[in-house]
């Protein structure tokens, strides 16, 4: 996923390539511990470690994209959808590939946590919030969204003489 978006455009061009990297580096480290968790009990606690960890910094990232995005909400028109979906909001290889990290990271959670079941293997499903918030991040800071209109020009519209 990560490297179409390099190879479709000019790396330096793709905002928040940071971000994305980052988010995929968080699903692979985030896919060895839960495989290493799944065939080996003695690494488990390796696995809530690094599960509770990115969950931690995903509700990081989650907060401060809310809170970027307040800020841009005062001239621009934001959604949550936007934000946090990239909905209209980003480039489609970008979509694709930071929406792409958080599927990968339910799938692996998901699996690990049905091969285990009733294990801290399950620790595991908290992961995707980090790769929501990483997206939530480049939305907040690099989406691009329509100019704020003037609520009082709405209402002289729709009164009628």
């Amino acid at each position: 996923m990560i490297g179409s978006v390099m190879r479709d455009t000019d790396p330096s061009a793709v905002p928040g390539r940071t971000l994305i990297q980052a988010s995929w580096a968080g699903t692979v480290v985030f896919a060895f511990t839960s495989t290493m968790s799944v065939v080996a009990e003695s690494l488990r606690p390796i696995g809530v470690v690094t599960a509770l960890v990115l969950f931690g910094a995903g509700c990081v990232a989650f907060l401060w994209a809310w809170m970027i995005g307040l800020e841009r909400s005062r001239s621009e028109e934001l959604a949550v959808t936007g934000i946090y979906f990239l909905a209209g909001s980003a480039p489609a290889a970008v979509r694709v590939s930071l929406l792409g990290s958080v599927l990968a990271q339910f799938a692996i959670a998901f699996a690990a946590a049905s091969l285990r079941p009733f294990t801290s293997v399950a620790f595991g499903i908290l992961v995707p919030m980090y790769g929501l918030g990483v997206a939530g991040l480049w939305g907040s800071r690099h989406g691009t969204y329509p100019p704020r209109r003037d609520p009082r020009s709405d209402q002289q519209r729709t009164k009628r003489p």
